[in-house]
Order: C-alpha cells, then sequence, then structure tokens
C-alpha cells in the first residue's frame, strides 16, 4: 500500500506547485496536494471555506479524518507549515505519521524577545508591506515572486516568472486577508507538543526567513531533525527537487523502523 503524503503549499500558491515533486516519489508515494483556502479552485466564498489558517487546518483535519491513526506524513511549506502547526494545536498528533517543514517561523513578527521573525525586518517594515499589498497588489506581486528564491531565475522548471502568473491568479482580497493571519501568527508554543518525527528544511541561501529558526524549531520539538540545502532560498522543493523528493522518501521509509 501506497504510503499517503498531503503537501501544503505557501501563501500565494496552489497545490499543483507540487506536482513536479510528487512525479519525483514515485508509485510507492500516494502524494496528495489540495488548494488551500483561499488559494486556486479553494478561493471565493463558494468553495466553502474562509481564507484564514484557521479554515486552511480544519481542511486539513477533515483530510486526515478519512486515513487511520498514524498514517499521513505533512509537508508544509511556509504558510502551509503554519497550518500544519495550527492543525496540531487544535487536533494534535495522533493522525500525523510524521512532519517535514520548509523554511517557516511559528512568529513572523519579530519583536525584544524573538529574533526569528522575517528576515530582516521590523515592525515597521511589515506595516509597510502590508499598506503596500493593501493599496497595488499587482505591482507588490513581482517582490513576492522574487523572494521565493535564491537566484532571480527561480528554479528548474517553475521559473520567478511562472511564480508570478500563479500569485496574479488569485484573488487579491484572500491574499491580504491570509497575510493578515500570518503577520499576527505566533505558534511558538506548539512546537515543543510535536510528538512525531519531525524533519526541519530550510534552503541556505533564503531571503525569507534566518537560518536560526530552523534551528530553533529542530532543538525545541523533541523527534526533530534539521536539513539544509545548500543552493535554495525559500523553496528547495523546487529549487533541489531530485534531493528534496530524495529526502522525503528516505523519511518517510525511516518511518517504518
Amino acid at each position: 500500500m501506497a504510503s499517503p503524503i498531503l503537501f501544503l503549499h505557501g501563501w500565494t500558491m496552489r497545490g499543483a506547485v507540487f506536482d513536479d515533486l510528487a512525479a519525483r516519489m514515485g508509485p510507492d508515494f500516494d502524494c496528495l496536494a489540495p488548494d488551500l483556502p483561499g488559494h486556486g479552485a479553494a478561493a471565493g466564498a463558494a468553495a466553502g471555506r474562509p481564507a484564514t489558517i484557521e479554515a486552511c487546518a480544519e481542511m486539513v483535519a477533515a483530510m486526515l479524518d478519512g486515513y487511520p491513526e498514524n498514517a499521513v506524513t505533512v509537508v508544509g511549506w511556509s504558510m502551509g507549515a503554519a497550518v500544519a502547526w495550527r492543525y496540531v494545536a487544535g487536533f494534535g498528533t495522533a493522525r500525523l505519521r510524521g512532519l517535514v517543514t520548509v523554511d517557516m517561523s511559528p512568529k513572523l513578527m519579530p519583536s525584544r524577545d524573538w529574533q526569528h521573525g522575517l528576515k530582516c525586518q521590523t515592525a515597521e517594515t511589515v506595516a509597510a508591506s502590508t499598506r503596500r499589498f493593501a493599496e497595488d497588489w499587482t505591482g507588490a506581486a513581482p517582490g513576492i515572486a522574487r523572494t521565493m528564491f535564491a537566484t532571480p531565475a527561480g528554479a528548474p522548471g517553475f521559473s520567478c516568472i511562472d511564480a508570478l502568473r500563479v500569485i496574479l491568479a488569485q484573488d487579491a482580497d484572500d491574499m491580504r486577508a491570509l497575510w493578515g493571519d500570518l503577520v499576527a501568527l505566533d505558534q511558538r508554543d506548539v512546537i515543543a507538543e510535536i510528538d512525531v518525527p519531525y524533519l526541519v528544511c530550510s534552503g541556505a541561501q533564503s531571503r525569507v526567513y534566518p537560518a536560526a529558526v530552523s534551528d530553533w524549531i529542530a532543538a525545541t520539538a523533541p523527534q526533530a531533525r534539521r536539513r539544509v540545502f545548500r543552493r535554495s532560498g525559500h523553496s528547495p522543493h523546487l529549487e533541489e527537487a531530485g534531493a528534496f523528493a530524495g529526502m522525503l522518501s528516505r523519511f518517510v521509509a525511516s518511518l517504518d523502523g
């Protein structure tokens, strides 16, 4: 029986961004990559769930309810990691076989007691970005796309231009609502509750989060291990897809031990 893996995409993206990775994983894995609320086919009121992190976590809960306990490995990239943490906070870890998160902080906003938020940002610069998203979403979108990658070219098979097309296809109001949720995020207390095998991943050249936050997560979660992709930025599953697929295959296989 194929091992189920649930992929949770980042803010402004959609489930199809994992298509290449799922193909690389092969027939031993049952890869699921839905559009999260507010994104793609799950955008707007007609989709049945609002554009909130809580609604994303509830969608994950509904999907995992279809599997036995301790059956599914969840892979959360950026906002998808925040969704996974919110799921753990609300529903626990009983249905998780393992967890992988990719380049995310449990608290985006920097503060006196937290230096591991958005890289090189302050409360004032985050507020300025929020205003820009409100006033000129189309103009702000190229900057979002550029920060996804280590280089201006983007990733093999998914360029910066490809990323921009996905971003601009999203509903701007939904993206702004989810950004507000992300800015308000503080899930530091959840990390120590993640009592399943956990792989904490990041790109060494990330322009979004400092390496120190992934180090902190790996040191705080009881069963966590660290993995750094040296040639990647915020999106190692895209930028080093073959290496990421190999790592994920080995991690899931190790859960059988």
